[in-house]
């Protein structure tokens, strides 16, 4: 069997997004070089069991990492190899509860603009102004943005939804400009190989790394903050967590409330109620 061919053809049946086909691609692959390169037909439960033993005492990965991890090797073992007598099935550990980290807006603008260039200034612009995640950011199009409603469309995000998000006016007003610097054709920050590619996630990781180090801060663990800004912010100006949910994406509102807590931790520091749409 080719475990990759195989493996890919069940995630594709499960309609698993592409950068879940190679989390659990790579996953794999690491597995069977830690055991000097056997296939994982050849590899038993209990040594998969025994890898992952290695992964958390050894602190080789963080906590979310090893969880993927496991849910890789469970598909890989279980769907795939389609080992029923010999299943893999460990429990995730539990992640410590831990407030995701915000920066003040004038920190957040401190960073965007720090950026080096305009195509990076606009893509953390977008990353906050909007709360998209990094994946739904490289992929959007020229057309998911609508200017007349002053929407940004988000076209299969995570788990598969779509949904609209706020578009503001700076935003747009920076928008334009890049458009008519850059005149990208189909996707709005297509990558090396065309118009009709977009960017990688890396672009747009390299875009916070260097516009964090060119402003000095360093609070922010990743691009992904920007996100949890534009929900913290949104909540601090008043709006409900119910619009905030559906902007964010998020399955459950419980998920949105986190903010709840992250805005209760800074409130007495707060001098400013800021409404988000203005913050330029």
């Amino acid at each position: 069997m080719d475990y990759e061919q195989e493996m890919i053809r069940q995630m594709e049946l499960k309609n698993f997004s592409k950068g879940t086909h190679k989390i659990y691609l790579a996953a794999a692959k690491k597995l069977c070089k830690y055991y000097d390169g056997r296939r994982p037909e050849d590899i038993s439960t209990r040594e998969v069991e025994d890898y992952i033993i290695y992964l958390q005492e050894n602190k080789i990965y963080s906590l979310s990492t090893i969880h993927s991890t496991i849910n890789a090797l469970k598909f890989l073992i279980n769907k795939t190899l389609l080992r029923r007598d010999d299943p893999f099935d460990i429990d995730n550990r539990k992640s410590p509860k831990t407030l995701p980290e915000v920066l003040s807006v004038n920190e957040v603008k401190q960073i965007i603009q720090s950026a080096d260039n305009l195509r990076r200034r606009v893509m953390l612009l977008l990353a906050y102004s909007s709360g998209l995640r990094i994946s739904e950011l490289v992929n959007l199009r020229i057309g998911d943005i609508d200017s007349k409603r002053m929407l940004i469309r988000v076209v299969q995000g995570k788990n598969k939804k779509d949904r609209f998000t706020v578009l503001n006016p700076h935003t747009l007003k920076e928008l334009r400009a890049y458009w008519l610097k850059y005149r990208p054709k189909d996707y709005l920050f297509p990558g090396d190989k065309g118009d009709h590619v977009p960017a990688s996630t890396r672009l747009a990781t390299k875009a916070w790394r260097i516009a964090k180090k060119r402003s000095g801060l360093k609070k922010g663990r990743g691009i992904h903050t920007l996100r949890h800004c534009f929900a913290t912010h949104l909540l601090e100006a008043g709006v409900d967590l119910r619009t905030i949910q559906v902007m964010m994406g998020h399955s459950s509102i419980s998920t949105t409330a986190i903010y709840l807590k992250v805005t209760e931790k800074h409130l007495e520091n707060t001098q400013v109620k800021v409404d988000l749409l203005k913050y330029y």
